[in-house]
């Protein structure tokens, strides 16, 4: 899949909540062909102190229209520099890296996400639409206010949510849904796990779905500085020895990697 070094212009840049934004970029030119789990890394212009590029997984894509949106969360200088682009704006970013999600033809899938792991997601769960899979996502947050874009994902499949305080859905880890509770008991099992987070998140999840022998795919967050390879900052532990996250992953199957 060819990697493309583009400048795309803002159409949208919308913020969601006090610390999320939906950023919308378009192209003049057709986009590449891109895998729901793939990324794209971003430089942020016009910064006197931020280098690197930053790495952001892709939310969503319409490439009838060649717009590309990015679920992001503000959490240091570069993405506080990324918030503030205007239509007037265009951007350097260099995509699609890194290897996606592989497609399971199976019926009863779930997609779990965690905080702003839901951001790829979204272009996950209409992928699995377009294979006609309608698949099983189940959100969580600390609290209702880290529920977000539930609208876009009621579209693609069947939404239950959990939040740590109880504020939206039911109370608890995302682990801890009741859905969990047909696994344990033997009443049913997805065929195919999807999952992005937090570490302690998908460890659990990556954990539940070994005992059962559910095939189970996650999404690392590591830091990926340059998402070629070349830095080596994003290694991480695999079967098949240290991989980069960002060429090797960041979608891999879970047994593949090994916990520390």
């Amino acid at each position: 899949m060819k990697k493309v070094n583009h400048r795309l212009h803002v159409i949208e840049n919308r913020p969601l909540s006090q610390d999320v934004f939906l950023l919308t970029l378009g192209s003049e030119n057709p986009l590449p062909d891109m895998k729901p789990g793939q990324f794209a890394s971003i430089l942020v212009e016009n910064s006197g102190d931020v280098f690197l590029r930053r790495p952001f997984s892709i939310h969503d894509v319409d490439l009838t229209h060649n717009f590309i949106k990015f679920y992001i969360q503000k959490v240091g200088k570069g993405t506080e520099k990324l918030a503030k682009l205007t239509h007037h704006d265009s951007v350097d970013m260099i995509f699609p890296l890194g290897n996606g999600f592989e497609i399971k033809h199976e019926t009863n899938i779930w997609l779990i996400g965690g905080g702003c792991g839901i951001a790829p997601l979204l272009y996950l769960a209409k992928a699995l639409n377009q294979n006609n899979i309608r698949p099983t996502i189940l959100m969580g947050g600390r609290s209702k206010k880290n529920i977000l874009r539930v609208e876009e994902f009621v579209k693609y499949g069947n939404v239950l949510i959990t939040t740590e305080d109880g504020s939206l859905g039911e109370k608890g880890l995302v682990t801890e849904h009741l859905i969990f509770q047909q696994i344990k008991d033997e009443i049913s099992s997805p065929t195919a796990i999807y999952c992005c987070g937090p570490e302690s998140m998908m460890h659990a999840v990556a954990k539940i779905a070994a005992e059962k022998n559910i095939p189970c795919q996650i999404s690392l967050e590591n830091m990926m500085a340059c998402g070629i390879g070349a830095c080596l900052c994003c290694v991480t532990k695999t079967k098949d020895g240290h991989q980069c996250v960002c060429t090797e992953g960041p979608v891999f199957e879970a047994t593949h990697l090994i916990s520390t």
